[in-house]
């Protein structure tokens, strides 16, 4: 390897016989495009690599088990493929480093971890090659059977179906089964930067999942290389795909990341990234196996891949894949039963197309007679006001809703069961969106022609989405898609209802035509929303304690209420009352919010079949803090509690009493992430925490720091040079004191990245035997300071292993209710300054 790292390593077969059953690969059936991947026996794979345990970096069920099969389930495969294929397999070890702007930004550092990397290629050889990418890496305390197991054993029975097929390939295909994807993409950043088949790659796919089974939505291409979607949409037999889901993960609302970035911005290769995204409650915890995975779901995930290996290994595009790069997309599947796409410059000239001809539409009212030009301007400018004013009052209301949950401390009520924010926020956006457009109809609008009203507001609701198309596509955003179906249909359908809707009597068969042609985009619109809610609603329960999750989902209750009701307010001024819709709201409003108040609704679940965890993480710690000569200043022990959403431990308080906020965490300002071990730079979402005293830990493979070396360089700095050993796992905290700055670091590409606050934060793993960390960091200082130049903490983390648990964390964690999820293991953190 490139960082000193062998590239190859031979490794013992053994694993035991009880944990990991002997398989024979099957032959599928001759000639089936469709190949039956999951029937029978195929299921094995995942249930055999889940049942080694958590695989957590560094630990022998990741980096020897694990690997062990892959290397015999691989070696079974090739014994039995077509003479038509050549099969060769590297293990690959990679040390290396590099930043990342995820999380604040942060600096990564690994040390021979693992990748098994298999290549598939016609007898003759392949110039070009598309890879697969999976990883058999979990997080700690979970068996990742979704994440992402499934997705290799998808893999290891593609690689058997293709090597066994008589058809050759054009180019290569190679699967990669990398083993450090959970430490923040350190895997596929050693391969594709390191490896020697990675420049031979044009294009990738990449396996991940958000969830556990279900679909698995394409939820980033590219980046440009539009043949690319296509290929998807010729070869994925069931297509799940949305280039809103593409840029709302893109823009960083969603705080994860996946190999795709890797592939993309160090190997600079397009590709697909698709995740498996039901069911996100169970996602990374113990409830994460192989029998909440159903067969169907890795059927469907089987054949797309499958579909799309064999397409891009047979296409000429994918050796001249450079020069079919240019131009974005705009893709979205049909209610899964097909994708359409497009090239974004094609959406962008049918965009201004529609515009133009609502603006056509709307002109040919202005261009009439001046009084009745006036007079139609002046009500179409009224209809906005009240339209904009329903909006803002709206928001106002659900927000105040919302903020008055989050005060009483009832937030997530809706987490276990959907349908209370529906009940809640959904209700009290509709009824006042109602309420102020009657409001406006009787007090405004008195004895005003009904024709009149609706064809107003309609033009209204034309207005607004034209102008949204408009700023959305000057934004170069592929989603103003939607703006363009939300003007093309309903204009369309004005048109074709336009006698129906001026003849009197004619109501009837104005809004059987008028809901028959609103019907696609509204169906569109719910099928989009729901997915969103599949996705976003899981993500409330980790996204920390400092974003309150219930004015988050209120909003995006509120902007979907919006969405669906902008032409149907032209029929509250068509309808003779709408009284007993502002009751029916309002009653289901005022009775959920009695019961939200009154607690009736837990957020967690404990049940079996469908279980929604809270999550804690526990880590026994044990804190020393060192002066500038080496001295102890200060030392503690205790278990630091943290709770992964907005309600923090107060539901964990009455079955475990001393859990309570007289332990809050207090900062240690003078050190690093305020003198506490995160494992990663997550402290600006978690700034609420709890620190019980615990008794002092002893692990058996203890930190050892040492500072090596300190040089004063001829430019006028210092260069500082330290060794650390210890568990596979550390995280480094740099803080530069007053005066002093971090001008240059032996680690990334030279360059410090700070994080947010202005702490430098370096992530450390290794594999199995990796030799001591050595790196040397390089400080400016404008004058000698009494308390030193720099300060530098080290947190060490056991994740697996005699040290993961001690007897009074272990027996904390078992207190805890049945519908938590808490994840525990020890750690120590130690500063020092020089």
């Amino acid at each position: 390897g490139g960082w000193g790292g062998p590239s190859r390593a031979g490794l013992t077969l053994l694993r035991p016989r009880s944990v990991l059953a002997e398989q024979s690969p099957r032959r599928p059936p001759s000639g089936a495009g469709s190949v039956s991947l999951w029937s029978g026996a195929r299921r094995e794979y995942l249930e055999n690599i889940t049942a080694v345990g958590p695989r957590t970096v560094g630990s022998p069920e990741n980096e020897i088990l694990t690997v062990n099969y892959l290397l015999e389930q691989i070696k079974a495969i090739e014994s039995k493929s077509s003479d038509a294929h050549k099969i060769s397999v590297d293990i690959q070890r990679p040390t290396g480093s590099f930043s990342i702007d995820f999380l604040g930004g942060f600096t990564s550092y690994y040390a021979n971890i693992t990748n098994v990397v298999v290549k598939l290629e016609p007898r003759s050889g392949a110039k070009h090659a598309v890879l697969s990418n999976c990883h058999f890496d979990s997080v700690p305390n979970t068996p990742g059977a979704s994440d992402d197991a499934v997705s290799c054993s998808v893999m290891l029975e593609i690689l058997n179906t293709l090597s066994k097929s008589s058809d050759p390939l054009q180019h290569a295909v190679i699967f990669l089964f990398n083993g450090a994807e959970e430490n923040i993409l350190q895997a596929s950043h050693g391969f594709i930067t390191q490896h020697r088949w990675a420049k031979s790659i044009r294009a990738f796919i990449n396996l991940e999942a958000a969830g556990v089974g279900g679909k698995e939505l394409v939820f980033q291409t590219g980046p440009e290389n539009p043949w690319l979607v296509q290929a998807y949409v010729f070869a994925a037999k069931h297509p799940f795909a949305s280039v809103v889901a593409q840029e709302v993960f893109q823009s960083g609302i969603i705080p994860a990341d996946t190999d795709f970035r890797i592939y993309r911005d160090f190997g600079n290769i397009p590709g697909i990234d698709l995740a498996f995204i039901e069911n996100g409650y169970i996602y990374h915890t113990k409830y994460d196996t192989p029998d909440r995975i159903l067969t169907d779901s890795i059927q469907r995930a089987g054949d797309n891949i499958l579909g799309m290996l064999k397409y891009l290994a047979t296409s000429d595009k994918l050796a001249k894949s450079f020069d079919y790069r240019h131009g974005n997309v705009v893709f979205f599947d049909v209610f899964g039963l097909f994708v359409l796409a497009y090239p974004a410059r094609v959406g962008t000239i049918m965009n201004y197309i529609i515009t133009a001809v609502t603006v056509l539409y709307l002109g040919k009212k202005i261009l009439q007679p001046r009084n009745r030009a006036i007079n139609y301007m002046k009500e179409l400018s009224v209809a906005f006001s009240f339209t904009l004013l329903s909006w803002f009052s709206t928001l106002v209301t659900v927000l105040i809703v919302a903020v008055f949950i989050s005060l009483i401390g009832r937030s997530l009520s809706w987490y276990n069961h959907f349908y209370v924010s529906i009940f809640l926020y959904g209700t009290a956006a509709a009824a006042k969106l109602i309420l102020v457009h009657t409001l406006a109809k009787k007090f405004y609008y008195k004895n005003r022609n009904e024709q009149f009203l609706g064809e107003m507001f309609f033009d209204v609701s034309l207005l607004v989405w034209s102008i949204a198309l408009v700023l959305i596509t000057q934004l170069g955003l592929c989603s103003a898609f939607i703006c363009a179906m939300w003007v093309a249909f309903p204009l369309l359908t004005k048109l074709l209802t336009y006698r129906e809707f001026k003849q009197k009597g004619a109501t009837i068969r104005f809004v059987i035509i008028y809901m028959l042609g609103m019907f696609i985009p509204y169906l569109y619109i719910m099928y989009l929303t729901w997915t969103i809610f599949e996705l976003f609603i899981p993500i409330m329960g980790r996204s920390g304690t400092e974003i309150p999750p219930d004015i988050v989902l209120a909003a995006f209750i509120l902007s979907s209420t919006v969405i669906l009701s902008s032409y149907f307010l032209n029929f509250i001024y068509l309808a003779k009352s709408t009284k007993k819709t502002l009751i029916t709201l309002t009653t289901v409003f005022g009775v959920t919010l009695i019961l939200v108040c009154s607690g009736v609704f837990f957020p967690y679940s404990s049940d079996s079949a469908n279980p929604k965890p809270k999550r804690v993480f526990l880590q026994h710690v044990s804190r020393r803090f060192y002066g500038l000569h080496g001295n102890l200043v200060k030392s503690d022990s205790g278990i630091w509690i943290n709770g992964l959403d907005y309600a923090g431990i107060s539901h964990i308080t009455p079955h475990i009493p001393e859990l309570n906020d007289t332990i809050k965490t207090n900062c240690e300002d003078k050190a690093p992430l305020c003198g506490f071990p995160w494992i990663l730079p997550v402290h600006f979402l978690l700034r609420k925490n709890w620190y019980l005293p615990a008794a002092e830990i002893s692990p058996t493979n203890p930190v050892h720091f040492k500072l090596l070396a300190k040089e004063q360089m001829p430019w006028d700095s210092t260069k500082l040079t330290f060794e650390v050993s210890g568990p596979s796992h550390m995280s480094l905290y740099i803080r530069p004191h007053e005066g002093s700055t971090l001008s240059s670091w032996s680690l990334g590409d030279g360059t410090p990245v700070a994080n947010i606050g202005g702490d430098y934060f370096v992530f450390y793993a290794h594999g199995l035997q990796a030799v001591a960390w050595r790196f040397w960091i390089e400080l400016k200082a404008a004058e000698k300071h009494s308390d030193g130049m720099v300060s530098l903490a080290i947190a060490a983390h056991y994740f697996f292993g005699e040290d993961q648990k001690s007897p009074q964390l272990y027996a904390l964690m078992e207190r805890f209710p049945n519908w938590t999820f808490p994840s525990g293991w020890v750690c120590t953190y130690d500063l020092f300054v020089f």
